[in-house]
Order: structure tokens, then C-alpha cells, then sequence
């Protein structure tokens, strides 16, 4: 018998948490609009790379709400307890075409915006739909993710810029593929991999994440965001079994060797020193030196950094070198990739001890995982979106927290907007229409009432991330 599979379509209205429909009740009186922001109220960085929401407002806020989807969300609310707003919802299906009645203004995509300020504005533009706006809340946050692993990218690029810059003849020409993303199967799904890896690719251009590329096609007009190479898994060395060892790196050299050429080989399937001392760079030397091609080792396991330098060493010892014009000492014939254990601060700590004994940043990459797109949390960041404003008939009115027993939630007032200093270089969230002379608003209205006013491509919020210091 044929499995009946069980398919569950989006349904905007029910993509919230369980006590948000019950808020329409719960607001004053005559209440016309709210207005709410989305900030980094602190965490790990001090700035945040803002990236990912072009993604949320194509792929979910431009769901029209149907009547289906209202009949299933009131059959649905009501068996779970809740209250439903049918007449608020309908009047969105009748009046707005199922279009949600919102205006959201951001700062551009590839911004490096220091913590506390403003990221992402938003305001219920129909007076009949107040409560949209804290409605939306749940779905629109999710943006935490995408910019919680650009930030940690970034700040990753920086780390390995510093070391390229001391040691490499090349910084700009290498540094694009010196971190690249291993994470898609260390995530809880498919989308979380193309979120996160095309939230990677703001910074970097080397993934193994085919999701990230589907993504950015599809939502930031990117043909192709990344590049990656020919590598061996351990399966394809170990099926030759531990006495074809030698015959599997023959193999990999015989398939994807040549002048110009490169690949990956995993190298710790058994006994890494043995391969390199004596497969890689005895038996096997003289066939990788005449491909005129690189062979990039990985190391798998064991202390990274320990690991990176005896690799370092041996490959040295084996091919030999050439100086740089700083000095450094760039392997002839091989690299090294190492993915094991790999974050921030394994990634410091490779790189120093590689400068300390007077390896160039050149000799190496580094392959990310778990520790890419799935160690990160919306506490990474402490990110938040609160209503700041409600719309009464007599004008705009504050709203805001100022819990004694946590200080740093307190919460921000008005109509707010994010500025630049044209002067200084400050970045600073002030309500509209207080920021002086020398600032200018750094944010756009990107969705207006169902349409997306703003659609960047990858190519540029990539220059503005890296303009950024």
C-alpha cells in the first residue's frame, strides 16, 4: 500500500506563538497603529551584520492570507484554547487582498551596526489591523539567526585578515576562501543550511553547502555564491582498505590532479603521520610534484592546533618552501584544510602558532561546521524586537519596559530610526525627527502593504560587509 504522506502548507496566521492571537483583546481602546524595532540588545559581538530579512519578507510576508487559511486557523485556535480574530483576519482577506497591512524600514543589508541600536523598524499602516505589528513578531525575529552567523563570519574574517595581511602577499586574493562552510548536515534542516550558509557567503566564498546556493539564487539574485573542489570522505579512502591507503591518494591524484588543479584528500584515516611522511610525500611525491597541481591535506582529528603545525612541518619537510616577501614560509605543492573542532578560537590559535614558526597564512583553510550554523542561539546576539509606539486618536504615545529586575531589557521609546554621522562615523538610533543636521537616516522602507520596495542582490551587500571595520 502506498504511504499517504501528510503535507502542511504555510499558513501565515498560524505562524506566531499561541498567546499573540489573543492580544487583540488586550490593547486599549482605539488603538490605530503600533510601532515595534528589532535590535541586538548586547552579546558576544559588539556589532551586529545585518543580513537575512530580505529572505523573511520574500519567502513568508508575501504569503497572501486566504479564507482557507482562516477556516483552518479558527478550527485550529479553538481547539488549542486560544481566541481568533476571524473579523480582523477577514477584513485583511476583503480590504488588503490578503496582503499583510505593514510598513517595515531596515538598514540596508551588509551594514555593521554597533549593538543597541535599531536594526528593523515596523508599523500596522490599517487602523482596523493594529495589533499586526506585534502580531508578526514571532516570524519576523527569526532574523536573528541569519544575522547572528553573518556577525560570527565577519568577526571570523577579521581574525584571519589580521594574520593574512602580517603574513600573506596576497590578503584580498586569499581571503575569500579561507573559511569555508561545512555546517548543512550539523543543522536541524534544510532551510536552517541555506539561511545560514548563504548568511556565511556574505563574507566568504567557500561553502559545501549546496542549500546556501539555491538560496541566494533564488532570494538575492546571486548566480553562483560559492565554489568548492574535489575532496575525499573517509569512506572513499577506507573502501580501498588500510593496505590500499596509498592507492586511494593515487586515485584522487590520477581523478583530479594536474597542472593548475586542486583538491582535497582527508589524510587521518589511519595513521596520519605514516601518510605523510610516507604515502604523500615518499611513494606519491614525485606524482604530485610533475601534476603541477596543489594537494590540500586535511587533518581530521586530534588537537587543531597541535595537528595544523606537525602537518605544517611534515609537508615542509617533504615539498619544501618558498619565502615570501615577508618572510613567511609558503609549502610548494600542498595545503593544508583543517575542519575538526574548528571556531574562532581555533582558529586564532592556528593561525598564531603558524606565524610563530614562520608559516605564511597562505598554507591553510579552515572548514566549519556545527560551530557555524548550529552553535548560535538568539541569546548569541540578545536579539529582541519591541513595541515602542501606539497610534490613539490623540497622536502617538510611548511604549516601552523598564523592568527593575533586569536593567538591560529596558526597552526603547517612540518612533524611532536608525542615523549616520556624517562628521564622526557614529551610529546612533534616535527618535525621528531629533537626530541633528549632521545625521543622516541610515534606514530604508524595504516592505510597504505586501510588496518588497527594496530587493538587494548579494553582489552588493557583500561590498558593504566588506567596507566594514
Amino acid at each position: 500500500m502506498e504511504q499517504q504522506q501528510n503535507i502542511t502548507s504555510y499558513n501565515p496566521i498560524l505562524d506566531t506563538d499561541s498567546y499573540k492571537p489573543s492580544h487583540y483583546l488586550q490593547l486599549p481602546p482605539g488603538a490605530h497603529s503600533l510601532f515595534g524595532y528589532i535590535e541586538s540588545r548586547g552579546g558576544i559581538y559588539d556589532q551586529t551584520l545585518f543580513f537575512g530579512l530580505q529572505y523573511i519578507l520574500a519567502r513568508y510576508l508575501s504569503t497572501r492570507v486566504t479564507y482557507p487559511m482562516i477556516e483552518e486557523a479558527k478550527e485550529l485556535l479553538a481547539a488549542h484554547g486560544e481566541p481568533f480574530n476571524e473579523a480582523g483576519w477577514r477584513h485583511i482577506a476583503d480590504q488588503h487582498c490578503g496582503s499583510l497591512p505593514l510598513e517595515i524600514r531596515a538598514v540596508p543589508e551588509g551594514s555593521l551596526i554597533p549593538n543597541h541600536n535599531a536594526l528593523v523598524t515596523v508599523r500596522s499602516t490599517d487602523p482596523e489591523a493594529a495589533w499586526l505589528e506585534a502580531y508578526m513578531e514571532t516570524m519576523l525575529l527569526r532574523v536573528w539567526y541569519p544575522i547572528t552567523v553573518a556577525t560570527q563570519s565577519w568577526s571570523i574574517r577579521q581574525v584571519i585578515r589580521r594574520y593574512l595581511e602580517e603574513t600573506s602577499d596576497n590578503p584580498e586574493g586569499q581571503l575569500p576562501f579561507k573559511l569555508h562552510d561545512f555546517g548543512a548536515r550539523g543543522v536541524s534542516s534544510e532551510e536552517s543550511a541555506g539561511i545560514g550558509g548563504m548568511a556565511h557567503l556574505v563574507n566568504f566564498m567557500g561553502t559545501d553547502t549546496l542549500s546556501a546556493i539555491r538560496y541566494a539564487r533564488a532570494y538575492y539574485d546571486e548566480p553562483m555564491a560559492g565554489y568548492s573542489i574535489p575532496a575525499s570522505e573517509h569512506s572513499t579512502i577506507t573502501a580501498w582498505g588500510k593496505e590500499g591507503e596509498v592507492d586511494a591518494y593515487r586515485n584522487m591524484l590520477r581523478q583530479f590532479g594536474g597542472p593548475g588543479k586542486i583538491f582535497a584528500c582527508v589524510a587521518d584515516s589511519y595513521d596520519i603521520f605514516n601518510a605523510l611522511e610516507n604515502l604523500f610525500g615518499s611513494v606519491l611525491k614525485e606524482q604530485i610534484v610533475a601534476s603541477k597541481g596543489i594537494v590540500v591535506v586535511r587533518p581530521d582529528s586530534g588537537n587543531p592546533v597541535e595537528m595544523a603545525i606537525a602537518t605544517a612541518k611534515m609537508l615542509k619537510a617533504k615539498f619544501g618552501v618558498v619565502q615570501n616577501s615577508k618572510g613567511f614560509d609558503v609549502l610548494n605543492n600542498t595545503r593544508i584544510i583543517y575542519g575538526d573542532g574548528i571556531n574562532e578560537r581555533s582558529i586564532r590559535g592556528i593561525l598564531m602558532e603558524l606565524k610563530g614558526y614562520g608559516f605564511a597564512a597562505d598554507n591553510i583553510a579552515f572548514g566549519m561546521g556545527g560551530a557555524l550554523l548550529q552553535q548560535v542561539n538568539r541569546d548569541t546576539q540578545k536579539m529582541a524586537m519591541k513595541t515602542s509606539a501606539i497610534l490613539m486618536p490623540d497622536g502617538w504615545r510611548d511604549v516601552y519596559k523598564a523592568p527593575v529586575t533586569d536593567p538591560g531589557k529596558t526597552s526603547k521609546k517612540g518612533l524611532l530610526s536608525t542615523y549616520h554621522n556624517r562628521e564622526t562615523g557614529e551610529i546612533k538610533t534616535w527618535r525621528m525627527g531629533e537626530a541633528g543636521g549632521d545625521w543622516n537616516d541610515l534606514m530604508r522602507v524595504v516592505w510597504r502593504d505586501g510588496n518588497l520596495v527594496v530587493r538587494d542582490s548579494l553582489a552588493l551587500i557583500r561590498e558593504r560587509a566588506a567596507q566594514a571595520r
